[in-house]
């Protein structure tokens, strides 16, 4: 068998080959990050996502997902585009604008674990997007995909944060590559243009309350929108870029010239033609299906995505 710094070497050779705008590798030790997300939780910033505590022993160590897990290989896949908006019509973050991303980084993941299966016989893997019970940003930064800004998004200092996290566990033994080391240091940009003040500096760090955040009430929220919360999502209908938007580490620069550069996977670029505002509150459940269908807006629900959609036009005066 070939040594872990090839197998490093063979594995991100064939990431980048598949279309992962970055890879690295980090060992499959449980997380130090884990007692403060106890904490984040314990403080209830998680606001109404319950399966985010319930999913805590799940995520004391990669191995609840794959015994004898050694190593991890994490991949970041760009999904910048220019977004275009219409007045009266969905306001949709961009991570969202394409097909669901779970699905695309699958089936790109598929050929990286099958080659580590090959390289090294007898070993198994398992490919986690954001929806498994593992705290996927710190094996990111350990791999050297990028630092934690104060919005809490893993920020590459050459490319920026508008980039997805796909992670392969496997039982091989791989060579780690360097974590990454960075910092936001004096700006706050970010927390200065959060239209809810929803990012904290609480117990020595920076920290996203979801009780504030316009993405998680458009997206998880359940139920109906209290007074005081339908102006705090504004015309946002499915997620919210500011945070991303304002950050110097996302503006393209001749110096930096891969920072804000838009996405090449197609899959990402894919547009749909959502109905106006006024339509989506009159939808019925088999439309709903037929135009959310392959699409990460789904994840609001039919109910949920009406409720954004009055609030947009509350907030715009509309009704």
């Amino acid at each position: 068998m070939a040594s872990p710094r090839s197998l490093t070497e063979s594995v991100m050779s064939r990431a980048f080959e598949l279309g992962c705008d970055l890879a690295g590798v980090c060992s499959s030790s449980p997380p130090v990050s884990l007692g403060a997300y106890e904490e984040w939780i314990g403080k209830g910033m998680h606001g109404s996502m319950g399966y985010l505590a319930r999913s805590i022993p799940l995520r004391e160590s990669p191995a609840s997902l794959l015994p004898g897990v050694k190593t991890i290989v994490a991949t970041g896949h760009n999904y910048f585009q220019h977004s275009v908006e219409r007045p009266g019509f969905p306001k949709i973050a961009r991570y969202a604008l394409g097909r669901d991303y779970h699905k695309v980084l699958r089936k790109r993941l598929k050929p990286l674990a099958a080659l580590i299966s090959d390289l090294c016989p007898g070993s198994s893997s398992r490919i986690c997007v954001d929806s498994a019970p593992i705290l996927e940003r710190e094996y990111a930064n350990r791999a050297g995909l990028g630092w934690f800004g104060k919005n809490t998004c893993i920020i590459n200092s050459q490319r920026g944060s508008w980039f997805f996290i796909g992670l392969i566990l496997t039982t091989a033994t791989l060579a780690p590559t360097e974590p990454a080391i960075g910092g936001c240091g004096t700006c706050r940009a970010c927390i200065d243009a959060c239209p809810t003040g929803a990012i904290v500096f609480e117990s020595e760090r920076w920290q996203v309350d979801s009780r504030k955040c316009v993405s998680a009430l458009t997206i998880e929220h359940r139920g109906s929108f209290s007074d005081s919360q339908v102006p705090m999502i504004g015309e946002w209908t499915f997620g919210c870029d500011i945070c991303q938007e304002v950050c110097p580490f996302n503006s393209h620069r001749e110096s930096q010239p891969l920072r804000g550069r838009e996405t090449t996977t197609q899959d990402f670029l894919q547009h749909r033609d959502w109905p106006s505002l006024v339509h989506i509150e009159t939808l019925a459940q088999e439309e709903w299906d037929a135009i959310s269908a392959g699409s990460p807006v789904r994840r609001a629900g039919l109910e949920g995505f009406k409720r954004n959609a009055r609030a947009n036009r509350v907030n715009q005066g509309r009704v």
